[in-house]
């Protein structure tokens, strides 16, 4: 697969994340919110060819009253491998003011809920990481 290919499940993966917690495509229409991915950083560990069968684990590292901070595993559905991992930042948007804008209360209580087990998971390896060229 190329690079699109990984962007895009990855993004199907947020759409999942963003429903569970009330802000996905619905928060358009009623709220006049959405998100926008201020930043992404994509490791690629192994090779997945187009049409293998893929499964997304997704980690809530960090939040606050306007951002998510959050990490994927990208597998290899039957072979249980671990292709590609996603780290993404995202900001919740007032679509009108086109400025960011603060959760709604129960999108907090939700993000909590979910920090509270996340926060017991080891944190990935691969989070945080800066992006260059590693010189001996």
């Amino acid at each position: 697969m190329n690079v699109a290919y990984y962007v895009m499940a990855f993004d199907h993966g947020v759409d999942g994340l963003t429903n569970y917690i009330d802000i996905g495509p619905e928060g358009i229409d009623a709220r006049g919110t959405s998100t926008f991915t201020l930043e992404i950083h994509i490791n690629y560990l192994q090779e997945l060819h187009l049409g293998d069968p893929i499964s997304l684990t997704c980690q809530l590292l960090d939040y606050d009253s306007k951002r998510v901070h959050y990490f994927f595993n990208m597998y290899h559905a039957t072979e249980n491998y671990l292709a590609a991992t996603c780290e993404q930042l995202l900001l919740h948007v007032n679509l009108e003011e086109r400025r960011s804008s603060p959760f709604p209360q129960g999108v907090l209580s939700k993000l909590e809920t979910l920090m509270v087990l996340h926060r017991q998971l080891p944190r990935p390896e691969q989070a945080g990481q800066p992006i260059g060229i590693r010189r001996r």
